[in-house]
């Protein structure tokens, strides 16, 4: 058995998210958890709420509540939909709390005695109206990379440059909209990255099974124009962790917070340990090397906007202090998911949000429609009419037809248990055998987090089963020779069990539905054979209710007009 730590990026506190977010990080990195726990592995799963910095002040400024109560309340909720989502979290954390807050302090602390912060005195927007300065979302513009108009002053969510907030074309406050600003010098810490360039090359040269898209953006940002750049990891803010070198004060850095992409990353293990300290485990197993951490394989699942701080900034710290962390061992990236020809947008309210999602339908629709759908080699677009057929078509048609005839079928003619008699023939082992290649198959695309090729291999496994019992056709084999159908029948129900075991990756609702159904485990098939007729003959089960009802048309129409606007 092997131990597996997975993490997702930190979904902002600001609000629900959409079903970008979700595919982009959280859905597959489940998936993963999901289908190495089948397998009998050792898994770790975290992610946490990211509730530092502007995005948390501003989100809390428009509801009038103070921040802390804010993401208090945000955290509940985003808790209560990943659980809706089936999202397998070992713990989903805060990146307020305070096992961050003193990783986060001692990690800076670490890197001050390794010489690798500077504390530089520098230039910043500083709103006159508003009487404050104006760093990250507190500031748009037009970004100077691809000219889009509503650039953030950390990240342009258009391109992903990385920004500072002198850098925007036309800027204005985003508290007031106030274009009276002006540039007034302060102090900050930067981390020096430049300093760690050779070794965060050398170490991602070294990275060669990582997706394309991964290790482009990471050599994009280390080799383009003047290379890997120091970055700010301190910010004027009320809100965040206090700037510390471990437990001692900064001098001069009083009153400041670092920034939120400084001790975002580290809520990972800060995560980990809130994991510890509330179910008495033992964190550093799963993090520090010279701990027991060096037998974990730890995989990272994100958006392609946040490649640049896991491949260069995190590392730099956790590389920079000195200490034996646990490094990344493979970085699985996504690009967009579009809705309607434009982006999915938390900040804009456009497009489906996990609320309403649920609200329309249950989570294994969209899991399955996500997730085979999921945006690996480029962008993929979200609409009205390809969710309809797709799940219409694979869950309904496919899946659900498959069980529905078979347990139906036998619930009629042989009662709701398990037949026995007749042997398997030759069209029985020739299924078998086409169902060993397409599971190792399977098995092969998850373990290389092949996502939308693992979910065609699964949608493939299913239609195996449709084909046999289209050709086979128990109800025609019974009039003649009812024994040869109940092994037909058997083998069918056995099949149910196999797909429950293996579609729980993707669809887990319905594999525990089909799991109590047929009152059958969740043991992984490694054999085959063995594995068809798990279900002995005399086996109690039960007819499971419909399992996928289809989207109508006037459903789809009805929901197409209800999100072709901006969320409220």
């Amino acid at each position: 058995m092997a131990r597996h730590l997975i993490t997702s990026a930190l979904p902002y506190i600001n609000g629900i998210k959409h079903l970008g977010n979700l595919v982009g990080s959280q859905l597959p990195a489940d998936l993963y958890a999901r289908y190495l726990r089948g397998r009998g592995h050792e898994v770790m799963f975290i992610c946490a709420t990211d509730e530092h910095g502007t995005p948390a002040e501003l989100a809390a400024a428009k509801t009038g509540e103070p921040v802390a109560e804010y993401c208090a309340r945000m955290h509940a909720e985003q808790s209560k939909l990943a659980a809706g989502f089936g999202l397998s979290f070992d713990h989903y954390g805060r990146s307020s709390s305070a096992q961050n807050r003193w990783l986060t302090q001692h990690l800076a602390g670490k890197l001050d005695e390794a010489g690798l912060i500077n504390e530089i005195s520098e230039k910043q927007v500083y709103s006159i109206d508003d009487g404050r300065f104006l760093p990250d979302r507190y500031i748009e513009g037009t970004c100077p990379n691809c000219g889009y108009e509503k650039a953030r002053g950390d990240q342009c969510e258009n391109c992903t440059k990385q920004l500072d907030p002198t850098d925007l074309i036309n800027p204005h406050s985003t508290i007031s909209g106030s274009t009276n600003l002006e540039v007034r010098e302060t102090k900050h810490l930067y981390l020096r990255q430049s300093a760690m360039k050779d070794q965060i090359a050398a170490w991602i040269d070294s990275k060669t099974d990582w997706p394309v898209l991964t290790t482009s953006i990471a050599k994009k940002w280390l080799f383009d124009g003047d290379g890997l750049q120091d970055r700010g990891i301190t910010r004027d803010l009320d809100w965040g962790v206090p700037v510390q070198k471990g437990d001692q004060p900064w001098p001069g850095m009083e009153g400041k917070v670092f920034y939120v992409w400084f001790d975002a990353p580290i809520e990972y293990i800060g995560a980990t340990a809130e994991w510890a300290d509330a179910n008495g485990g033992d964190w550093e197993r799963w993090w520090r090397t010279d701990k027991g951490a060096g037998d974990v394989t730890y995989t990272q699942f994100m958006g392609k906007d946040n490649v640049p701080f896991h491949t260069l900034g995190f590392p730099t710290t956790i590389m920079g202090s000195g200490e034996p962390w646990k490094l990344v061992d493979y970085i699985k990236s996504f690009n967009y998911l579009t809705y309607d020809g434009g982006q999915f947008s938390t900040s804009q309210g456009r497009g489906v949000f996990m609320d309403d999602a649920l609200s329309l339908l249950p989570a294994d629709y969209w899991r399955w429609w996500l997730l085979s759908h999921a945006p690996e080699s480029g962008d993929s677009e979200f609409t009205w009419e390809n969710f309809q057929q797709s799940v219409n078509k694979d869950l309904a048609d496919v899946l659900g037809n498959f069980v529905s005839r078979i347990t139906k079928f036998c619930r009629s003619k042989f009662g709701e248990a398990v037949p026995e008699g007749g042997a398997w023939g030759e069209a029985e082992r020739d299924l078998a055998a086409a169902l060993t290649a397409r599971i190792r198959a399977y098995e092969g695309f998850m373990d290389g987090m092949e996502v939308r090729k693992a979910a065609g291999e699964l949608r493939a496994i299913w239609v195996l089963g449709n084909e046999y019992l289209q050709a086979a056709a128990p109800w025609s084999t019974f009039k003649e020779d009812p024994v040869e159908a109940a092994m037909q029948v058997r083998l069918g129900l056995n099949l149910i069990a196999l797909y429950a075991s293996l579609s729980a990756p993707f669809i887990p609702f319905t594999a525990a539905a089909l799991r109590e159904a047929m009152n059958s485990g969740d043991s992984w098939p490694d054999d085959i054979d063995t594995a068809l007729s798990a279900l002995p003959p005399g086996h109690a089960f039960t007819v499971p209710d419909n399992l996928f009802a289809k989207i109508a048309d006037d459903e789809r129409e009805e929901w197409t007009e209800r999100f072709k606007g901006i969320r409220a």
